[in-house]
């Protein structure tokens, strides 16, 4: 069993990964790793044009559910990935698919957050996401107020 273990921990990278964090939970050197990541997507800082493509916040949420991180730190990150999305669109033309893939990790942020009864921590800034959809005139900024509606 033990070199069974050993085989698939050195030939396959999710159970590395796994493992790794099981016997050595470094959630705060993840978190600042993937918000690192996130930034360089719209903020580059080895190349010229920002790719602003949320499958790469989507991809670290998804990884830190699987191996069953705290999910204030997963709120964390994804209320961090609006937050920084927004910071870029506001001296940009951006396409109305960045708006409705914002609404889509909106929602599931707040979603996240009301299922885990983390509001009272993360209620502000939520509500500072919201209002900068409503200023700025983001398109669907009905569907923010929607998803919104879900927390109270």
């Amino acid at each position: 069993m033990e070199e069974q273990l050993l085989d698939l921990y050195d030939r396959f990278p999710a159970v590395k990964s796994y493992f790794d964090f099981v016997f050595n939970p470094k959630e705060d050197k993840l978190l600042q790793e993937a918000k690192a990541k996130i930034s360089n997507e719209y903020f580059p800082v080895k190349r010229k044009r920002a790719r602003a493509r949320r499958s790469v916040a989507q991809k670290y949420i998804k990884q830190f559910v699987k191996l069953g991180m705290d999910p204030v730190y997963i709120a964390d990150l994804m209320l961090y990935n609006l937050e920084i999305a927004q910071l870029f669109s506001k001296d940009r033309n951006v396409p109305e698919a960045f708006f409705k893939s914002m609404l889509n990790s909106f929602e599931q942020s707040v979603g996240h957050i009301a299922s885990h009864s983390l509001l009272p921590e993360f209620k502000e800034r939520i509500i500072t996401i919201y209002e900068f959809t409503q200023t700025q005139q983001w398109a669907y900024k009905e569907g923010f107020s929607r998803a919104l509606d879900m927390i109270d």
